[in-house]
């Protein structure tokens, strides 16, 4: 098979998203509960302010293809995001799997959380087998260069986060458990708290001013406390109007059904 000239698309030639899909009946280790609450809080909190909501994709468990001439190799991050891409592919379908060639965009920040069963290839910490697909660590580092790796172990609390600096990662000295990505605008930390009926320590997004970022159902709440203080401060206003009234002689008309 020769090259044409010019060489054709990757879209045109090479396996899409639709031939190479994450539904493996076959694989092993399905997540465990953590593995869903977790990635599932950073996903909801990962809102980079300087990317609009249709330019950011995040995923957890996803299939990630990243090298067109082993089409079927893969990693599974435990979540990764991406931004600058297309929130659905070509802009019309939820993804079956993130193949690089095809999104023209590789991840900005993938998070593993370490088990003892992926540690040590979590860490960088195994060598590539002869004949065998390239390690976590090789994939993240020197194919995707992938800006931010972040690793945490749940048993320990420990937090690790990698960013890249040339050609390799560079370990970051983290204050109070938290990183912060300048890029996005967004931090990454330990929060002590309740999510999905469950309190311990979670891995969650904050802003600029150091503020956690809300969950969808933290934002209804404060929105129902916000109009609840504005309707008390107009009760208060009212009876302030009232009693203003009544010092002057006059009798104010209250009746709430007008």
């Amino acid at each position: 098979m020769y090259q044409t000239n010019p060489p054709s698309s990757p879209k045109e030639v090479l396996p899409t998203m639709y031939d190479l899909p994450s539904e493996e009946l076959e694989e092993p280790g399905l997540p465990d509960e953590y593995h869903l609450l977790q990635p599932q809080l950073l996903g909801y909190t990962f809102c980079p302010v300087n990317y609009p909501t249709e330019q950011i994709f995040v995923a957890s468990d996803l299939n990630l293809y990243y090298d067109p001439r082993y089409t079927n190799w893969y990693k599974r991050p435990d979540w990764f995001a991406v931004v600058g891409v297309d929130r659905l592919y070509e802009q019309r379908d939820l993804r079956m799997s993130y193949v690089v060639w095809q999104e023209g965009v590789n991840p900005f920040v993938v998070v593993e959380l370490l088990s003892p069963g992926t540690e040590k290839e979590d860490l960088g910490q195994t060598l590539r087998q002869v004949n065998q697909p390239p390690t976590k660590w090789e994939v993240y580092e020197r194919i995707l260069r992938v800006p931010y790796y972040i690793v945490f172990d749940r048993y320990t609390d420990y937090l690790r986060a990698f960013q890249l600096v040339g050609s390799s990662y560079s370990e970051l000295e983290l204050k109070e458990t938290r990183v912060w990505i300048n890029d996005i605008q967004l931090g990454l930390g330990l929060w002590q708290g309740i999510y999905q009926g469950i309190e311990r320590k979670w891995l969650r997004w904050y802003d600029a001013a150091g503020n956690w970022v809300l969950i969808p159902e933290e934002r209804e709440r404060q929105k129902a406390q916000q109009k609840s203080k504005l309707i008390e401060r107009e009760k208060r206003r009212v009876q302030r109007l009232a009693e203003q009234l009544r010092a002057l002689g006059v009798e104010p008309d209250l009746d709430d059904d007008e």
